[in-house]
């Protein structure tokens, strides 16, 4: 059940940055430029993760550290698969381009961004003591 719960909040995550990835597409991009607009994306993507996060985890109700990891490491391997996949298959962008993403020297953020949604199980848990 708590795969299943987990699944549930992964695609309510998922969803909420998708429609951040569109506003920022139609709003950001011309303003700021793609790069920086990218950059501000991971970081408020990361806060919408924190907050679904805070408001779910409960709900998904994770016993032990190791639950926890196994919750970030499930939304971890399906947003990335979900990330990519979306990225080649929609948008054709090569792969140097969804990695150029990870890379710090060239700006990107996304891995920090990664790292967030991996970890947010295990830090909320701990912040609002659910075992």
């Amino acid at each position: 059940m708590l795969l299943l719960k987990a699944l549930a909040v992964w695609l309510l995550i998922a969803l909420t940055e998708t429609l951040q990835g569109i506003l920022r597409v139609k709003l950001l991009n011309r303003r700021i430029g793609d790069r920086r607009a990218r950059q501000l994306s991971v970081i408020t993507g990361s806060l919408f993760v924190l907050l679904i996060g805070w408001l779910t985890l409960p709900w998904i109700a994770p016993s032990t550290d190791r639950q926890s990891l196994t919750v970030g490491g499930l939304w971890l391997g399906l947003m990335l698969t979900f990330d990519f996949a979306l990225g080649r298959l929609l948008m054709r962008a090569s792969w140097s381009r969804l990695l150029e993403d990870f890379d710090l020297r060239r700006g990107g953020f996304l891995g920090f961004g990664m790292t967030v949604l991996f970890l947010t199980p295990l830090l909320i848990a701990r912040c609002r003591q659910l075992y």
